[in-house]
């Protein structure tokens, strides 16, 4: 998994390494410091005085002597001071960035996801001081890894808190995406895995426009003894989903998964229908599931779903077979909205938590 973006990135920095050339530079800093000012004494005529007066009153005044030695003011002063800077030279970022967008654009990151990307490596590396034994290799690695990380910091959607701490129970959770992505299958997967969770749930066939899309839900329900709600094909998929919420009231289930029919963001009439499914059923939770396989395509059909209707998160289909991995990246960035889970194979088992941290050590081990 995601094996091409590694081997990519690991001969990117061993050429960024050699590549790199380091400059010193001497700046002076005004550095602020403080100096005690000697505590005044006091004078040999009130001292005199003092051994003239009363022992209670000879006290007082030693005390007022103890006190005011301790106070010890203090003033500030600016000094100049020289410090030698060593970081990699903006001059030499030029052909390396370049190399970083190449080997980011090969692997399925999308362009404006490779910009910025790149954009937020060379603001690292600018800032980045090597210190004593830091190599510009480890300099350049670290701060894309950084980048990446930043890409990817879009928030995180647990589904099973969320379903638990719904009170108004059923909690319908929308799955929306193109044409052979997965959806059925990653219903089937999200079934099993909150029954798993003591979490009861119902499909509903909203996709009522695909041929034998009905009877491929049908079947994952049978196999996983989950009861569905269904109409005829070319029913009104709006009113099916509402139909399986309606059910789930009745019986007291906790979530309604609700299947819709595969569509591109040029057939206008796919897309309204699913503005109206939106609109008439108010989902909890939409999800975007894509293939990963498409790379770049993913990243764009997910923009597209969140521009229609807002998605909540993300799923990616076939990540066993991903060995590029750019989509993971892209899809977070475009939308705004995390990746929440991966599928891993054919298996209603074969379902991963997505966890941005395991995939940025993923790539970059």
């Amino acid at each position: 998994m995601f094996g091409n973006l590694k081997k990519k990135l690991k001969g990117f920095f061993d050429k960024a390494g050699k590549e790199a050339e380091t400059e010193e530079v001497e700046e002076e800093v005004l550095v602020e410091t403080e100096e005690d000012l000697e505590a005044p004494k006091l004078s040999a005529k009130k001292k005199t005085k003092a051994k003239k007066e009363t022992k209670k009153e000879k006290l007082e005044e030693e005390k007022k002597i103890e006190d005011t030695k301790a106070e010890k003011p203090k003033r500030k002063r600016s000094i100049l001071k020289k410090i030698t800077r060593r970081h990699i030279s903006e001059k030499s970022l030029d052909s390396i960035l370049w190399e970083l967008e190449l080997a980011l654009l090969e692997n399925d990151v999308a362009k404006e996801v490779t910009e910025s990307i790149t954009a937020d490596t060379r603001e690292i590396l600018l800032e980045t001081d090597l210190k004593r034994g830091d190599t510009a290799e480890n300099a350049i690695t670290s701060s894309l890894k950084a980048a990446i990380e930043n890409t990817l910091d879009v928030g995180d959607l647990n589904i099973i808190e969320k379903i638990k701490e719904n009170e108004e129970r059923p909690t319908l959770i929308l799955f929306v995406g193109f044409n052979g992505s997965g959806k059925t299958m990653t219903i089937g997967k999200f079934a099993q895995m909150l029954q798993s969770q003591g979490i009861t749930v119902v499909m509903a066939a909203g996709d009522t426009f695909r041929a034998a899309a009905i009877e491929q839900l049908d079947i994952h329900a049978k196999v996983l003894k989950v009861p569905i709600i269904k109409q005829q094909r070319g029913s009104d998929a709006a009113a099916v989903i509402y139909d399986a919420v309606e059910h789930a009231k009745a019986k007291g289930i906790d979530v309604v998964l609700g299947d819709t029919a595969g569509r591109s963001h040029a057939d206008s009439n796919l897309m309204d229908e699913l503005k109206k499914i939106v609109r008439v059923n108010n989902p909890d939770i939409t999800i975007f599931v894509g293939d990963s396989l498409t790379g770049n395509d993913a990243s764009e059909q997910a923009k597209s779903f969140n521009d229609a209707v807002g998605i909540d998160a993300s799923v990616l289909t076939k990540a066993d077979c991903d060995v590029k991995g750019g989509a993971c990246i892209s899809i977070s960035h475009m939308t705004g909205k995390p990746i929440i889970y991966l599928g891993t194979g054919q298996g209603y088992e074969d379902i991963e938590e997505f966890n941005p941290d395991w995939f940025v050590e993923k790539v970059f081990e």
